[in-house]
């Protein structure tokens, strides 16, 4: 499970067409085809939708949280699939600053951790319940400017899996790195994507 195959599941517009494209990252225990399934109450007319699947349905074996480096090769190797997915739509016509990002849980840390590592002027950036990854926050891992790329981060107060400390030492960081983040924690609200979220989300989708 430890090196990720670039297996993509994809919807939309084909890349060559598209002016826009979305990467969906799906969450612990689901499937590229559950994530690319919630197109369907998403402003994406027009996009290229791509969402990579992970190996045995995990990015990586353990908490967010723990080390990084127990949750190693396989990390790594889930940010090279999303660097590679980057590389291979702007090869086809579509500028960083029209390709957004979506995840949700373990694809909501991945997202804002790949985004976090490689800051600039994406279109997007979409976190559902999630925040970035290790231990410990090392600030020197995050480089680059957002130039005020649009951020949407939300989490449940508690959350079984993210802890709302760790969300907000996260939105901290993306916005020294001069992220436009908008924060939501929702009291009571389970592991889950709720409609506002949704709503949310089409806002910075509509962008």
């Amino acid at each position: 499970m430890y090196r990720h195959t670039k297996q993509v599941v994809s919807a939309g517009v084909p890349a060559e067409q598209a002016k826009k494209a979305i990467i969906m990252l799906h969450g612990r225990g689901a499937s590229a085809s559950s994530m690319i399934s919630l197109k369907d109450h998403l402003e994406l007319d027009g996009y290229a939708i791509y969402a990579p699947q992970a190996n045995q349905h995990s990015w990586y074996p353990y908490s967010f949280m723990a080390p990084v480096q127990n949750n190693q090769p396989a990390l790594d190797s889930a940010l090279e699939v999303i660097d590679e997915l980057v590389e291979d739509l702007r090869q086809k016509g579509i500028a960083k600053e029209n390709i957004y990002f979506l995840g949700f849980s373990q694809g909501a840390c991945l997202t804002l951790e790949y985004t976090g590592r490689n800051a600039g002027r994406y279109g997007g950036i979409i976190a559902f319940t999630g925040g970035l990854i290790g231990e410990e926050l090392v600030k020197g891992n995050y480089k680059g400017d957002f130039n005020n790329t649009l951020v949407l981060v939300t989490t449940g107060d508690p959350d079984p899996h993210v802890p709302v400390s760790r969300v907000n030492d996260s939105v901290e960081i993306l916005k020294e790195l001069n992220a436009d983040v908008t924060l939501k924690i929702y009291k009571g609200r389970q592991h889950t994507i709720s409609l506002e979220e949704i709503v949310l989300a089409n806002e910075i989708l509509k962008n």
